[in-house]
């Protein structure tokens, strides 16, 4: 042993000597999605991108060095770990609520006819006359667009609680190289949601929630791509090219499409994004006694938030420009948390409760893996 590695070795209080957990000295270059470089902090990438880091350290022989050994295997063992335990799930999970799950189109027709329904079929004829308009089909010796790239569609089933069967067309949009500026899209924090029921309750203002219906093919898709039908498309339509103008569940860029057409409708009923949280917009507003305040709309993808003293008035006017998936309610839960009206003894005012418990559960759940 050199006095290199006496170096790098500690002795613990029970007298046993340990590799010592450090990655003072070391710095990497890292070339980022602009093209630009910089030096950083082995243990800041560490951090940041355990993964990345621990494939680029074995694939430059780094991984038997100090600064390496004490970590890279292990990191890389839980990546093997949760891909195994993600496609064990999926793989495993043939049925819910006692109902046979498919895992392709023609698995979902095969079952249909077995059980003498039409249910998946019902899904998928309905999941695709949503998805009609982000399509166009070309014609007989049509040339594709230059530049579209051809990507894989599948179909992805699920069963609800009321068993009504769902199926979701979905673009392989990990086939696609797209830009980060193309890609980026802010959502609103769990903190600015506190932020916002604490005003309501300060305030004396109501909240009502709501989901966009299919919000993504609200928007024109910013990536070049096609594919080619399969039998969800209909028999009359099997291998024929198809262009996708509308921004698609999978593909990368779908969500900050819609997060642009989103913001041009809030910018013109007269909302401007917080600078604070870009996921929060806001408008000066007058209650009848005449108070001033602030209404907001808090943006989670396609789930949106209102707190005004009248916003079933807001979500009239967003529904005039878009399908809502149920009519706005009081909230009940809200990103994983539970929510509910509590009443303070001795005030009249409404006030908000969150509870995380839901979100726990569903969080040690999605992450008991078999280590």
């Amino acid at each position: 042993m050199s006095l290199h590695d006496y170096n790098i070795l500690q002795l613990s209080h029970n007298g046993n000597v340990h590799p010592r957990r450090t990655t003072i000295g070391w710095k990497l270059c890292v070339k980022w999605k602009d093209g630009s470089t910089s030096w950083e902090n082995l243990k800041d990438l560490k951090e940041s991108y355990p993964v990345q880091v621990a494939e680029y350290a074995v694939s430059q022989g780094l991984n038997d060095l100090p600064a390496f050994r004490w970590w890279v295997k292990d990191t890389l063992k839980c990546k093997d770990r949760i891909i195994k335990a993600i496609k064990s799930r999926y793989l495993k999970r043939t049925h819910k609520y006692g109902i046979q799950l498919p895992k392709t189109v023609a698995k979902a027709y095969e079952i249909d006819r077995a059980t003498n329904t039409d249910y998946w079929h019902q899904a998928i004829i309905k999941e695709m006359k949503n998805n009609a308009v982000a399509f166009k089909f070309l014609e007989d010796g049509e040339a594709v667009p230059v530049e579209s790239q051809w990507i894989p569609f599948h179909m992805i089933f699920d069963v609800k609680c009321d068993f009504t069967r769902r199926a979701r067309f979905v673009a392989g949009g990990h086939w696609t190289e797209a830009p980060t500026q193309m890609t980026y899209s802010s959502v609103v924090t769990r903190d600015s949601v506190r932020i916002a029921f604490l005003v309501a309750a300060l305030n004396d203002l109501d909240i009502l929630t709501a989901g966009v219906g299919n919000a993504y093919l609200q928007a024109p898709t910013r990536e070049k791509v096609h594919t080619t039908a399969g039998p969800e498309f209909g028999p009359e339509n099997i291998g024929k090219t198809v262009i996708v103008v509308r921004a698609m569940y999978g593909l990368k860029s779908s969500g900050a499409a819609w997060h642009a057409r989103f913001s041009e409708t809030l910018r013109d009923i007269g909302f401007l994004p917080s600078l604070a949280d870009p996921g929060v917009w806001y408008r000066p507003a007058t209650k009848c006694d005449g108070f001033e305040y602030y209404e907001y709309i808090l943006v989670y993808v396609d789930d949106i938030l209102a707190v005004s003293a009248s916003p079933i008035a807001i979500m009239k006017t967003i529904q005039k420009a878009y399908r809502l998936k149920d009519t706005p309610a009081s909230p009940t839960d809200y990103l994983g948390a539970k929510i509910k009206p509590w009443s303070i003894p001795n005030e009249t005012r409404k006030v908000w409760s969150m509870s995380c418990n839901q979100y726990l559960k569903e969080a040690i759940k999605t992450s008991n893996w078999n280590y």
